[in-house]
């Protein structure tokens, strides 16, 4: 019971003080999870993250649900994203029942000026340290690089882009294990 409460606390922080969304939370889940508590590796992690993507939803939730399954099964994914939804729906309630009184101070739209200038450095803070630790060879470069300019500049579904990553990824590994085996 100590550990599900210890669960639902860290990504009840985590969803609290995390602004920007999923990816915005990545940074934040690495650091308590693989770093303070050792609940996960890196590697591990960075499949959640990567299964995450690849499944509907928000990628820190489903994050939050394999990691909660890790430790504790079924219950413990239902607790750690109960733990990380829990504040955006106090706070997103709470904001919509004063928003529209707020809205149109100055403060109020500086304000969401400066937390969306931070959020896209959490952003880019994220991709950085996962292609640090994902782009081991280089296969991985060519494909995080053409993925990234097919989806960006023309408008390649991510869907497609992340089936052909995986096909070459395949690909490659039989590549590897021919070689290994001469």
């Amino acid at each position: 019971m100590r550990e599900l409460l210890e669960l639902f606390m860290i990504f009840f922080q985590i969803g609290g003080f995390t602004f920007g969304g999923g990816y915005a939370m990545l940074p934040i889940i690495q650091e308590e999870i693989v770093n303070k508590r050792n609940w996960a590796t890196d590697e591990e992690v960075l499949d959640y993250y990567a299964i995450g993507q690849c499944t509907p939803g928000i990628i820190a939730v489903n994050t939050a649900t394999f990691i909660g399954y890790k430790r504790k099964g079924i219950l413990g994914a239902v607790i750690a994203t109960l733990g990380l939804v829990t504040p955006s729906l106090i706070i997103i309630t709470t904001i919509a029942k004063f928003f529209r009184h707020f809205q149109d101070y100055k403060i109020v739209q500086h304000a969401f000026a400066g937390i969306q200038v931070v959020v896209v450095a959490l952003i880019g803070s994220t991709v950085v340290n996962m292609s640090k630790q994902t782009v081991k060879d280089w296969i991985g470069a060519i494909l995080l690089i053409l993925s990234f300019l097919v989806i960006v500049f023309l408008k390649l579904s991510p869907i497609i882009a992340i089936v052909i990553s995986a096909i070459v990824g395949i690909l490659s590994l039989k590549n590897t294990d021919i070689k290994e085996n001469r």
